[in-house]
């Protein structure tokens, strides 16, 4: 197998300095054929598999292993099958006469093929995240539910709470508003999640069509508007902790502490998160 350092080599040679496959193969003493196929992967692709395995005793069984593994995931996860009862099942109820092996590499990979893969964040300077969070208030002597809007800078830590009655079209645009003034300019993009202030329709395409109202905001600011994936709030998830933590400190009797503030907004006595701005 050829190294890493070759395939950047006879890459940059190809796609960057106009090479010929030809001429790059006999620079580098390969194959015209060897060339073109580098061409066409960034680092060496390893050994692929013309067809896939044949697993005779297994094949016929696959579809109950893969229902038996799909109901597993409506039950929590210490009542779920291991590969071991898979295969007792198999054995006692469907005649299964194979080893344990087979069965077991079989939920390993499927399960390393299915499992949602994350990616460690990096977050540059210059873009926010945006949320609302839910907590308990009081208004006339009555306990009622808060929507708090938050803004977070993950590049910096930095965040903005303000709190309103309702997670309104009024409360958003106010929101972003006090947090812009706060934290003195406005970002380069604000994530969201798909909420319908802001998006009027998700097309099959996964294009949003924003909401009139949204549209004037961001032509007001002039920021770029990202938004998450559909029920995914890890997307967003410095906000989503941002929310957590101001409940935890700020919104929880007794834990609110400098530099928190007993303020006012649109009436109600409020504590407000605000953490000194730092930039971008």
């Amino acid at each position: 197998m050829y190294s890493v350092d070759l395939y950047s080599r006879v890459r940059r040679a190809c796609h960057v300095d106009g090479m010929s496959k030809s001429a790059a193969g006999r620079m580098f003493g390969i194959n015209r054929k060897t060339v073109a196929k580098i061409l066409e992967h960034s680092v060496p692709p390893g050994y692929r598999r013309a067809a896939p395995p044949v697993r005779p005793k297994l094949d016929l069984f696959i579809a109950i292993i893969d229902q038996i593994l799909e109901d597993d995931k409506k039950v929590i996860k210490k009542q779920r099958h291991t590969a071991k009862r898979i295969h007792a099942r198999l054995r006692n109820e469907h005649g299964f006469t194979g080893g344990i092996t087979i069965v077991t590499d079989y939920v390993r990979e499927r399960q390393r093929r299915t499992r949602e893969v994350f990616v460690p964040l990096v977050h540059a300077p210059g873009h926010a995240q945006v949320d609302f969070g839910e907590t308990l208030g009081v208004i006339g002597g009555i306990e009622c539910k808060l929507h708090y809007f938050a803004m977070a800078l993950p590049h910096s830590d930095a965040f903005f709470m303000k709190a309103y009655p309702a997670e309104t079209t009024e409360a958003f645009c106010d929101g972003h508003n006090a947090a812009f003034a706060f934290f003195g300019g406005v970002p380069l993009s604000v994530l969201y999640d798909n909420t319908v202030i802001a998006v009027a329709k998700i097309l099959g395409d996964g294009k949003r069509v924003r909401t009139r109202t949204f549209s004037e905001l961001q032509s007001h600011y002039l920021f770029e508007d990202r938004f998450g994936r559909p029920g995914k709030g890890n997307d967003k998830g410095n906000v989503e902790g941002v929310i957590g933590y101001g409940r935890r400190n700020f919104l929880v009797p007794g834990n609110c502490s400098p530099p928190c503030q007993i303020v006012c907004s649109m009436g109600l006595p409020l504590r407000q998160a605000r953490m000194a701005s730092r930039a971008f």
